[in-house]
């Protein structure tokens, strides 16, 4: 998969892509990436990319002639000629599903591992990092195919958005990762967040491992870390369940934690025993 990220910032990846899985995938040729300074396809001496907004108000909005001319330069030299005029070289650009034009923007759709799955199916992704107050209308309406934001928060820019994006669709690419399986295992890629993990020593602090952890009975194991996802959503977002895929297993061990928490408080001060388990 190729990332074409057009910005005015390329410093601020000086560091992303040479560390790390994403340094891997680049060096493996599972990902490429291209940097464009969207400063570069402005007009006049001073290549100014932005101006103040139509009908007054604070702030400055990125033009759209530069980014236009730059993601259009670009895809033409990747093989989608502009034969057909800048109208037809769009509808053309729309039609091919291999390609996404993603402008970051707080109005885009919430990006989830859901979108990271729709994202990775395509042959190349270019990202428009917005800046400022943000980007001239018409980017959104002409030139890009998907708009798409990272959270409810506000960030000075659309580059560390684009840092990733890159960095979770690359996660699921075959070859990114030691195990193709572990993207697959993480928080969100269930549907669920993850279950508690332990490694060595046994003992730390006063502290054990779970002891099912050395039982040595694999079915087990899977069914205890189910739950602890079960359990573990449940209790810091519920809101994930709702579309969760859940077994009638899941579901009856959800309805014993939602009994536990209905449950009278024991006067007696007794502490609270976990929920039945569905271990066998």
């Amino acid at each position: 998969m190729h990332f074409d990220i057009f910005t005015l910032f390329p410093g601020m990846f000086d560091g992303v892509f040479s560390d790390s899985i994403l340094k891997r995938a680049i060096t493996g040729g599972v990902i490429s990436v291209s940097l464009h300074h969207i400063r570069d396809y402005a007009d006049g001496r001073h290549k100014v990319t932005d101006d103040t907004p139509y009908g007054g108000g604070g702030g400055m909005v990125m033009k759209p002639e530069p980014i236009f001319r730059a993601v259009e330069s670009v895809l033409a030299r990747g093989g989608i000629a502009e034969d057909a005029g800048p109208a037809g070289a769009m509808a053309k650009r729309r039609e091919d599903e291999s390609v996404a034009i993603i402008l970051l923007t707080p109005q885009g759709r919430r990006l989830t591992q859901a979108v990271a799955e729709e994202l990775a199916v395509h042959d190349r992704i270019m990202l428009i990092c917005g800046r400022y107050e943000g980007v001239d209308e018409r980017v959104r309406t002409m030139l890009a195919t998907d708009e798409i934001s990272i959270g409810d928060f506000v960030i000075s820019g659309g580059e560390l958005a684009a840092a990733v994006i890159v960095d979770v669709v690359t996660r699921l690419l075959p070859g990114a990762l030691g195990c193709d399986a572990g993207a697959y295992e993480d928080s969100f890629a269930t549907g669920l967040l993850e279950y508690p993990q332990y490694t060595r020593p046994a003992a730390f602090r006063g502290a054990e491992i779970p002891n099912i952890l050395t039982s040595g009975d694999h079915a087990k194991v899977a069914r205890w870390r189910r739950e602890q996802a079960l359990r573990r959503t449940w209790e810091r977002r519920p809101d994930l369940l709702r579309s969760a895929p859940l077994s009638e297993m899941d579901r009856r061990f959800i309805e014993a934690l939602e009994a536990e928490e209905q449950a009278p408080a024991d006067p007696g001060g007794s502490e609270k025993e976990d929920p039945p388990s569905h271990l066998g």
